[in-house]
């Protein structure tokens, strides 16, 4: 490729920069509506002249804590929504017409819009993959652990350490 149209190409590359929308989308929205939300997201970013790059169906999660939403007239709480992501490039100049756009969308919980880093772009990080290959245990309120559990007998015999510890230091 000749210099000139090197030039060109790197100056058109640095006019865009790579952001992720990240996104839950209200419970209330029926299971098999969710890709057609999804698909609309997409459709406002190709629109705004975006290229998407990679992304995340939404899924339906539990989320650690409760979200308020005003809507219709009356605040509603909500402690699941269906969480997704993509990631696109899209001149700067035209990322917060679009940012406005999303956020008005009335099926849309709660919405993030990031610009990536290099490294970021990348790596993309797959929210569901790593959910479902979790090792963490989700425990509810008023369960215990037991003291067989490997972390609470770390825990415990620390503490037991640590008394002991201090034990010596008065003696002395």
């Amino acid at each position: 490729m000749p210099a000139a149209e090197a030039a060109v190409a790197v100056a058109h590359d640095d006019e865009r920069n790579s952001y992720e929308f990240a996104f839950h989308v209200l419970p209330t929205v029926a299971e098999g509506e969710v890709a057609g939300v999804f698909d609309k997201i997409k459709a406002h970013i190709t629109k705004a002249g975006g290229e998407i790059l990679d992304e995340e169906a939404p899924q339906r999660i539990d989320l650690a804590y409760d979200i308020v939403k005003h809507i219709e007239g009356k605040n509603r709480k909500f402690h699941s929504a269906y969480f997704g992501w993509t990631r696109f490039k899209l001149a700067s100049e035209a990322i917060e017409a679009l940012d406005e756009e999303l956020e008005g969308d009335a099926n849309i919980l709660r919405a993030l819009m990031l610009r990536l880093t290099r490294i970021e772009e990348e790596s993309p990080f797959r929210y569901h993959e790593a959910h479902k290959e979790s090792k963490v245990k989700v425990v509810d309120e008023g369960e215990s652990l037991g003291e067989d559990t490997p972390a609470v007998a770390e825990v415990a015999e620390a503490t037991e350490e640590a008394k002991a510890e201090e034990v010596v230091e008065e003696k002395d």
